[in-house]
């Protein structure tokens, strides 16, 4: 029995029709031949995430993972699942662990929304940073994977694997600022003083260095699969903000949770010495020496955007759930957390 996060059976709100996806893997799916099952995972509030069983023609029963875009009026530059599947499939010839993808279909009449096909990568997802079940020397081991994870995708170069034209070449962070100051905009439900400062601040305030590579823009604990007994990462999940960017953007991003309190994400007040997590000084300093910097100069600036952007998310999250088409039946609660990165944020700058 292989071992994969949680699945449930297809919510009411994302269900297609079965037989609509088995005759479109029987034209386009080598070595396809029927007896297909479909779950949902539980888990994420973006795009709907599906595990698929079926017969192939080795005698053996495969397991894959279908990813889709969420049903609704979506805003245009969200929910990219085609730059999900080119990102993974260019990275497929790397030293960065990702699941090995199939197929993608742009057909929204198959089931409903445009689609990608992977193979499901045994493992665990480990949510809570405090990893209860695992051993302090587990725990350093799971961090020191991740941090080299990341370090390995940003030594990627973009252009020797086709992602050259993936995003565009400098000023990342202005671009993203600006992005997701109109996506706030539009998808406002309360006034956040903070998001308005932090918009007119960031802007303001941009370090000079400006590098670009391959960024995840979602990297963090949660989105690994860690193998199933070893602790070491295997692959990496939910590319949909991925670009190419700023590679400090991501580092600040993944080391949210040393300043956010509440679990699962955040480990502010956790003993490390005791978990055998590394602080946020060394986790750094491990990052730094995997890349070759001294230093990264201006780290308050680039957890304040990180956490504006997590905010500007959450508040996207919070609307499409007010809508019925999130992924996530907890998403109506993501105002307050819109509200409390954003001030947060502001506090590290301020």
């Amino acid at each position: 029995m292989q071992t994969y996060a949680k699945t449930v059976p297809v919510m009411e709100r994302h269900r297609f029709d079965p037989s609509s996806l088995d005759r479109y893997l029987r034209q386009h799916l080598a070595g396809y031949r029927g007896g297909l099952e479909v779950r949902q995972f539980d888990s994420g509030h973006s795009n709907p995430t599906f595990f698929v069983a079926a017969d192939m023609d080795d005698g053996q029963r495969h397991d894959f993972v279908l990813r889709k875009k969420p049903p609704g009026q979506l805003v245009a530059s969200a929910h990219q699942v085609d730059r999900e599947f080119r990102v993974i499939s260019a990275l497929a010839a790397t030293d960065v662990p990702v699941a090995r993808t199939h197929l993608l279909c742009a057909d929204d009449q198959v089931i409903g929304q445009m689609f990608y096909l992977m193979d499901a990568v045994p493992g665990r997802i480990l949510i809570d940073a405090s990893m209860p079940d695992q051993s302090p020397a587990e725990r350093t081991a799971i961090f020191d994977s991740m941090n080299d994870v990341l370090a390995r995708l940003h030594k990627v170069d973009p252009a020797r694997v086709g992602l050259g034209d993936y995003g565009r070449t400098g000023q990342y962070i202005a671009r993203q600022v600006a992005r997701w100051s109109k996506q706030y905009a539009e998808l406002k439900t309360e006034h956040i003083p903070a998001m308005e400062k932090l918009a007119t601040w960031l802007p303001e305030n941009i370090p000079a260095e400006d590098p670009t590579t391959i960024v995840h823009g979602d990297f963090r604990l949660g989105n690994l699969i860690v193998h199933p007994t070893e602790p070491r990462v295997v692959a990496v999940l939910d590319w949909e903000l991925s670009t190419l960017g700023h590679p400090l953007c991501d580092v600040a991003y993944n080391c949210l949770g040393y300043h956010l309190k509440d679990p699962p994400h955040g480990f502010a007040t956790v003993d490390f010495a005791r978990l055998g997590l590394p602080t946020e000084q060394d986790y750094v300093a491990a990052y730094c020496r995997r890349t070759g910097r001294a230093s990264i100069p201006h780290w308050n600036y680039y957890l304040a955007f990180s956490l504006y952007r997590l905010a500007a998310i959450a508040q996207g999250v919070y609307r499409r759930g007010l809508q019925g088409n999130s992924s996530n039946p907890e998403s109506v609660k993501m105002s307050k957390s819109a509200r409390e990165r954003a001030e947060l944020a502001w506090s590290l700058v301020s």
